[in-house]
């Protein structure tokens, strides 16, 4: 669900004055920033209000002389996308070469040195590495290895544990399975922007509002819904189960596809996919919808930061059921119906649009608590905190490996420095 670049000051942000003073972030994401609003650009649009942010791309195939292409896409943040005459995809060692010099260019002609280096891949590790970074840190939001598969990219995930000051877990799953690899982790769960999934007002006149009373004028109700990227976590089997089990509700999927091709999609009459949304219609579609939906392959969301939708629903103020995820149980388990299998999660359904009364409203103020102590501002300054600790203070004569390996060794930053 792509996002209106003027979000960054919509809840009334400004930058901080001292983020020209602070070293600037570079970022290095796995994912193009307008594919669909999540944890990164929640964290960065926020985070701006400290550093500048530079977020770099995966490369564009271009037949010209390569250039570094910016765009201003909130304030305080720039993406960074080369233009290379290679056509290897993604953050591919063929690409390394002529990407690290357009963005060693560009940094250079702006006086940076030395910036905080910010990764959620770690195949762009070489090019992290080549800016001398006076520290590093590594967002983990998903298990990049085990889903590719690949033994180079586990090669260079060992080396970007051996090399992080900081590592950052997005939910209890991915920071159990990296705790015990390195001795700065810190759990930071996806938070949530409490306001903007607030119930709209029925009656609103807001082009979204109006976009989604048409997408649902012709559906009948019970409506059950799900918005999010729909990729290998989403169980499609489930879905397609459950829609012949209820053949009488209707399921609404929201969300563009990465890694699903469009003819894997189960096809049913109660079965609507409303192909990719904007950010600001979320709300207005859920407030549509009798209950939402978490239909995700356990296996796979293990290798996932926590479902960033269970809290957007709850904010909502709708009822949640849910597979055995992990991070959903261990984070809203209250809150959330878990149910396994299709006649269970059916069931789920049932009783959670049959629901009233003290047991009812015992759930939507468990809801609110959750939410209130959830929100992306608390990530982000808890984020900052770290990064003050960790990485305000210069290199010196000591390189970002070796100051790594003194912390993981338990040593103090003034004793690794003073060594």
């Amino acid at each position: 669900m792509n996002y209106p670049a003027a979000h960054a000051l919509s809840s009334g942000m400004a930058l901080h004055d001292g983020a020209q003073e602070r070293p600037p972030l570079v970022v290095f994401g796995a994912q193009r920033w307008n594919f669909d609003w999540q944890r990164p650009q929640q964290l960065l649009t926020r985070l701006a209000m400290h550093y500048r942010v530079f977020y770099v791309e995966a490369p564009h195939t271009t037949h010209a002389d390569p250039w570094l292409e910016a765009t201003e896409v909130a304030p305080g943040v720039q993406v960074l996308v080369a233009h290379t005459r290679c056509d290897t995809p993604g953050f591919h060692d063929d690409q390394f070469p002529v990407m690290g010099a357009l963005l060693a260019k560009f940094l250079r002609e702006r006086g940076i040195a030395e910036p905080l280096a910010w990764l959620d891949t770690p195949a762009a590790l070489p090019l992290a590495e080549a800016l001398q970074p006076r520290a590093l840190v590594w967002d983990c939001c998903e298990d990049a290895v085990t889903l590719s598969g690949d033994a180079s990219l586990r090669q260079r995930e060992e080396r970007l544990l051996a090399l992080a000051d900081i590592v950052l877990a997005g939910g209890p799953s991915l920071y159990e399975a990296l705790r015990r690899r390195h001795a700065n982790v810190h759990c930071v769960a996806n938070g949530v922007d409490a306001a903007h999934f607030a119930p709209p007002p029925s009656a609103s006149k807001a082009i979204e509002a109006v976009s989604a009373r048409a997408i649902h004028a012709a559906i009948p109700n019970p409506r059950l819904g799900f918005f999010g990227v729909i990729d290998e976590r989403v169980d499609l089997a489930l879905l397609e189960r459950v829609a012949d089990l209820r053949p009488d509700w209707q399921f609404l999927l929201a969300g563009p596809l990465r890694g699903v091709a469009p003819e894997a999609l189960p096809q049913r009459g109660n079965l609507q996919w409303l192909g990719p949304q904007t950010y600001a219609i979320l709300p207005h579609l859920q407030a549509h919808w009798d209950l939402c939906l978490l239909p995700f392959k356990v296996d796979a969301c293990v290798r996932h930061a926590a479902p960033i939708e269970a809290l957007e629903y709850l904010a909502g103020q709708k009822s949640v059921v849910s597979t055995p995820v992990h991070d959903v149980a261990a984070l809203h388990g209250k809150i959330v119906r878990i149910a396994e299998g299709p006649e269970a999660f059916v069931e789920a359904c049932r009783a959670a649009m049959c629901e009233r009364g003290p047991l009812r409203r015992q759930r939507r103020l468990d809801a609110l608590i959750a939410v209130h102590s959830a929100s992306w501002e608390r990530a982000v300054e808890r984020i900052h905190r770290l990064l003050v600790e960790f990485a305000h203070e210069p290199a010196r004569a000591l390189t970002p490996a070796l100051l790594g390996a003194a912390r993981r060794q338990g040593l103090p930053r003034e004793a690794s420095i003073g060594a």
